[in-house]
């Protein structure tokens, strides 16, 4: 992807906006704006993880927005999420991204101050979570009904195990989130808005935890219901076996081809045999059915 730079000029502030940078550039934008080498490199990074850090002349911060798709069985933080990092003065918020966010762009005329675009962009960011954390809640009711109903569709360990992932990343995403907002200052004026995504992340942390139990319940009830069909099936095995087993020690006994086996040279031999094994047979039914086996 090639270098993107934009600047907003508001009626009170100044929005830079660099997508794609290279090392080179920020260093550039690093000494043009005096910010620190190593939130530099943080910035950049591209597997890091929310934090704020406040100076007297400026506040770091960097947080993640939800761009993967469930659908593919990935678990990499880098898939299923992109990082802004702000860069937040009072007539100045510098933005560094990768990702090509539809809410950076058409911002509304109210929005005059720095206060003001941080928090409509973090709140945008924020309800990138919202669609995947309900769509991990209605595939929890997918897999149980899959479970229980013991539908056509086949539920493995390895499907929980990816959605077990997906909502424990996003968890932990809005964990960090959650600590770098609350550790935000706004001017006054603009609390109402700093309140409302603190509400939103109470929210979505709630979501969150539900999806989390209702997926280790599942896990839970799927383990049971395996060992329960596995010892179903040991069952049947263990039923037919006995059924057999004295039929083969007969039909052994009367293979071993001894020259005198008085037996052998009976006439009805074969059909008393027979007759002996059907009552074998009978037996070991009548007896599975009073011990309620069967």
């Amino acid at each position: 992807m090639s270098f993107i730079r934009e600047e907003h000029v508001f009626k009170n502030f100044v929005w830079i906006d660099m997508r794609n940078p290279d090392k080179s550039q920020i260093n550039e934008l690093a000494s043009q704006y005096g910010l620190n080498i190593l939130q530099i490199k943080d910035s950049i990074e591209i597997g890091h993880l929310p934090k704020i850090e406040a100076y007297p002349d400026y506040t770091f911060l960097i947080l993640r927005a939800f761009t993967g798709n469930l659908s593919e069985r990935n678990t990499n933080l880098n898939k299923l999420t992109n990082k802004v990092a702000f860069f937040v003065s009072s007539k100045r918020i510098i933005t560094i991204r990768r990702a090509d966010f539809s809410f950076f762009k058409n911002i509304p005329e109210e929005i005059q101050q720095v206060d003001s675009l941080l928090i409509h962009l973090i709140s945008n960011m924020l309800r990138t979570f919202d669609d995947p954390i309900e769509l991990l809640a209605k595939k929890v009711e997918v897999i149980e009904k899959t479970i229980f109903i013991r539908s056509k569709s086949k539920i493995s360990m390895e499907d929980i195990y990816y959605h077990k992932a997906h909502i424990r990343l996003a968890k932990k995403n809005i964990h960090y989130a959650q600590q770098v907002i609350n550790q935000m200052a706004v001017e006054t004026k603009f609390k109402p808005g700093l309140e409302d995504l603190k509400d939103h992340l109470l929210r979505l942390t709630h979501a969150c935890d539900n999806v989390m139990d209702d997926t280790n319940n599942l896990t839970t009830t799927f383990l049971s219901l395996n060992a329960q069909k596995n010892n179903e099936i040991m069952k049947l095995l263990t039923v037919f076996s006995v059924f057999f087993l004295p039929l083969t020690f007969i039909v052994g006994v009367y293979g071993m081809n001894f020259e005198y086996m008085p037996e052998i040279k009976m006439q009805y031999a074969y059909f008393v045999i027979l007759g002996v094994m059907a009552a074998i047979v009978l037996w070991i039914y009548l007896w599975f059915k009073h011990k309620n086996i069967l």
